[in-house]
């Protein structure tokens, strides 16, 4: 079928699925070329947990940036060592991050949007193309719930800006459902989470939020809401095209 087809026809089967189902779904469709993302916020171990419950497990990767939280690392070994898995760490290019420091300096990111997205760019965007490249799905932790930039999230998109599905199994849970859902099955979660970090990214631009503050709200601080996404999730000023090409 025509990427639209394929769109159309996951879009409706997803409707009736349960995230579980959905990766069932997405794993017989995309056989060999579909990974889950992970930054290993709840989000993602909560996908990472019933990807293990699947056979074989689906591939999953994640990004160093080389400025994460140390709780991050530690979170990551314990998911290896929880779910017996191996997990992809992918690092950006030596010459982009050198060039970039070396014209901008090494906090450049709070000067201005453009320097901070030219700092995600560098370290995330970058490799995380590189992947996708290689895959004709992804599968992320984005929720509706988590910013005003997503709230149109849909469970199969298609990105045009990488040439793929994307696959948002859990974009109409809650953060209830997500916390639910770790403490009953007992999924290793990063720490920082319980010292006030709903949303966690590099470690110089996130920071803990006051109760009710929004979920985003301690990451970027500095910057207006619809100005926070790094780049992975954005298309042309919008977090997704709706359609995939005829």
């Amino acid at each position: 079928m025509a990427p639209q087809d394929q769109l159309l026809d996951l879009q409706t089967r997803a409707k009736a699925m349960t995230p579980s189902g959905l990766l069932t779904m997405v794993a017989q469709r995309f056989p060999g070329r579909v990974a889950l993302a992970s930054s290993f916020g709840v989000e993602d171990q909560v996908l990472t947990d019933l990807l293990g419950r699947l056979a074989p497990p689906l591939p999953i990767f994640t990004l160093d940036t080389g400025r994460l939280p140390q709780e991050t690392y530690d979170v990551l070994d314990a998911t290896r060592k929880r779910y017996g898995i191996e997990i992809q760490v992918l690092f950006p290019n030596r010459t982009d991050v050198e060039e970039l420091v070396g014209r901008s300096g090494v906090n450049s990111f709070y000067d201005s949007v453009e320097s901070r997205k030219a700092c995600c760019h560098a370290r995330k965007v970058a490799p995380l193309r590189r992947k996708l490249g290689q895959l004709e799905a992804w599968i992320t932790g984005l929720r509706r719930e988590q910013a005003p930039t997503r709230q149109q999230v849909e469970l199969v998109e298609w990105d045009e800006t990488n040439g793929l599905f994307k696959i948002n199994p859990l974009a109409g849970w809650t953060s209830e459902q997500v916390w639910e859902y770790i403490r009953l099955h007992h999924v290793p979660y990063n720490a920082l989470h319980d010292r006030g970090y709903p949303s966690i990214g590099c470690a110089p631009c996130t920071r803990a939020v006051e109760p009710g503050q929004d979920i985003r709200a301690g990451r970027w601080w500095w910057e207006t809401p619809e100005h926070k996404e790094c780049g992975l999730h954005v298309v042309d000023g919008n977090l997704v095209r709706k359609e995939a090409p005829k």
